[in-house]
């Protein structure tokens, strides 16, 4: 007959043994420090000053009266320390760490999730809630493939809900991307004097808009003029225009207003003249007031130039006019086109 349970080594009342109550209190004793087993800490060495009945996980490399008790639970009882290896399968709660563990054999593990879980709330390094369900708090996640491909999803119920991704910065929204409200994808961001806007969008056909870039096509008002040498003239009426591009103050020569800049960038420029005067004639794009950064020469009738310059934000663009040339000006006629490329 063995002297002890199988599982817990609790101690049997022998035939005829003497003394039956020091073996049913020691059965007492284990059971009581084994069943809903609390872990107070995993140390290498024993507390100064420990409480009756405290428990501890002993790790290498153990001292005093722990020397040689490394992978054992260490109980206190009745003054004394006794040792305990624990089996495969045994739970216990691990207070400084408010973790419950599974023992494999070796080590305390935390019991991994089923196969097949569902849950409400998952919060990974942080409080989920009832809006958002799974929350991520992390420098970084990574989603990663199973053998070949990864696609993720994000599905919306129709046209008018969104599907789109939300970048923040200190939590304020800077920029969205995805199917905002509609069937086109669609890249916004927020700036702080512009609020939201649709940077580019891309309709289901497959065409390219980038809907806030810079652009404009630039005329004075529909009429014949000859400008005075070293005078500049200016704009009246923007035909096409986006991105913010306006129209800045008066022109000293009263012939309309200098074009104003909206950012800083590479910019394509089309200047187009008609000139009624036989005569040679030369017109120039002034950035400033100060610096020809573009030149045309030609004769009467219709002629342009086109090319690429850089221009600042808030930079301004009138025509400076050389010599004393009839000139018609309008839609179609003496006009500036620019584009931010």
């Amino acid at each position: 007959m063995q002297e002890t349970t199988p599982n817990l080594a609790l101690p049997f009342i022998l035939p005829a043994q003497a003394q039956k109550h020091v073996t049913h209190n020691e059965a007492l004793q284990r059971l009581d420090a084994l069943v809903q087993l609390v872990v107070a800490s995993s140390a290498t060495s024993p507390p100064a000053d420990p409480h009756e009945g405290e428990i501890h996980w002993v790790l290498p490399p153990e001292s005093g009266l722990w020397i040689g008790r490394a992978g054992k639970l260490a109980i206190f009882q009745d003054g004394v320390w006794i040792f305990i290896t624990p089996k495969h399968g045994w739970s216990a709660v691990f207070l400084m760490e408010a973790r419950l563990k599974v023992f494999d054999g070796t080590e305390w593990i935390e019991p991994p999730l089923p196969d097949n879980a569902r849950v409400e709330h998952l919060g990974i390094g942080g409080d989920a809630d009832s809006y958002n369900r799974l929350l991520i708090s992390s420098p970084a996640s990574l989603l990663n493939h199973a053998g070949d491909s990864h696609r993720l999803t994000i599905n919306k119920a129709g046209t008018a809900e969104t599907a789109s991704l939300i970048f923040q910065s200190n939590w304020q929204g800077r920029a969205e991307m995805g199917l905002a409200g509609e069937d086109r994808f669609s890249l916004k961001v927020n700036g702080d004097t512009t609020g939201w806007r649709q940077a580019v969008s891309v309709t289901p056909e497959g065409y390219v808009r980038h809907d806030q870039r810079p652009l404009v096509r630039a005329a004075l008002a529909v009429t014949t003029l000859t400008p005075a040498a070293g005078s500049f003239t200016g704009f009246d009426d923007l035909h096409l225009s986006g991105g913010d591009v306006t129209l800045g103050s008066p022109l000293a020569s009263g012939h309309g207003r200098p074009l104003v800049m909206p950012t800083s960038g590479h910019y394509l420029l089309s200047l187009s003249v008609f000139a009624v005067s036989t005569a040679t004639h030369t017109v120039h794009v002034s950035r400033n007031g100060s610096a020809d950064i573009v030149s045309h020469a030609g004769g009467a009738g219709r002629s342009s130039t086109t090319a690429i310059v850089w221009l600042d934000a808030g930079d301004t663009l009138a025509l400076r006019h050389e010599g004393t040339i009839q000139y018609q000006f309008g839609y179609g006629q003496t006009e500036l086109n620019l584009t931010l490329l």
